[in-house]
């Protein structure tokens, strides 16, 4: 295992989707991220565990998070250091704005080019769209191998990984280069908590149009003078990109319509651990097909 490993943690800024209301949606058919509280996309949380683990267990190993989104996304990565990260990149700018899944993973993978890490992790899906589909598009555009519903990485070796994956038929063990992206699954272990001693040492972590802002803020202040609390800003033109590959331009993904769907339940039944009850549940679940 080659030594100063450099891990990115792919991680997003979500709106909260168990508050999803009427003012959910822009004219335009995107989502009002300013109407909805915004969280740490939970899986992403598992991933960044995952690398914090392999960081762990590797000297001289760092993890970093890269997110794309408006300065205030710059949450996410003071969350991360927080926990245990190293630090961040934000990836900001209007030229963004928009973006479908297929814009987002563009942009990402131009940030990744100019970073270039040995391993990108990544939640397996965000919590605002349920697509699965940006890791695994990242990992095309930068021609890397990818192992999705990643649960544990049980063993390291000198130039590759051993995965657990989790599948809906069982487990599978893979093993996959060191030089690859993998997509976190729920199922992954939770990340470890927030730790009081880093978040005193980085709550005045601030990116570059935070201190610009307010550049008299003690917060601006201190992050000048320590390197360590200096979040990595790239705007659009800092990662090459094609701008017709950006934003809306290069989203064909258009939504229409959000709105926030409540199941109500018509009929219960209570069932014992009789053989009687279960067998009748068995045969229930059979005939309507959610079984076999």
């Amino acid at each position: 295992m080659k030594k100063e490993l450099k891990i990115v943690v792919l991680a997003k800024q979500v709106p909260d989707t168990r508050n999803v209301g009427k003012d959910a949606m822009t004219p335009e058919g995107t989502v009002n991220r300013a109407a909805l509280p915004a969280i740490f996309n939970p899986e992403d949380l598992n991933a960044l565990e995952m690398a914090l683990s392999l960081k762990d267990r590797v000297e001289g190993a760092e993890v970093r998070v890269l997110t794309m989104g408006p300065q205030r996304a710059a949450d996410v990565i003071r969350d991360a250091m927080f926990r245990g990260a190293d630090g961040g990149y934000l990836l900001s700018g209007r030229e963004f704005a928009g973006s479908d899944t297929l814009a987002t993973s563009y942009a990402l993978s131009c940030a990744l080019r100019k970073i270039e890490p040995d391993i990108i992790i990544a939640g397996r899906q965000a919590i605002d769209g349920d697509t699965a589909q940006v890791g695994p598009q990242v990992a095309e555009k930068l021609s890397l191998p990818q192992i999705t519903y990643a649960e544990e990485i049980t063993e390291i070796k000198e130039d590759t990984l051993v995965i657990r994956r989790r599948l809906s038929g069982g487990v599978e063990l893979v093993e996959c280069p060191l030089k690859s992206v993998i997509t976190v699954n729920a199922s992954a272990p939770a990340c470890r908590p927030r730790n009081a001693k880093r978040v005193m040492k980085f709550k005045y972590a601030l990116a570059t149009s935070e201190r610009a802002a307010a550049p008299e803020s003690v917060a601006a202040q201190r992050a000048a003078e320590k390197e360590y609390l200096q979040i990595v800003e790239f705007a659009a033109a800092d990662v090459n990109p094609d701008p017709e590959q950006l934003g809306l331009k290069g989203s064909p993904t258009k939504v229409k319509k959000i709105e926030n769907v409540v199941f109500q339940a018509k009929e219960a039944k209570r069932l014992t651990a009789s053989d009687e009850d279960i067998n009748s549940l068995m045969v229930e679940l059979i005939a309507s097909h959610t079984l076999g």
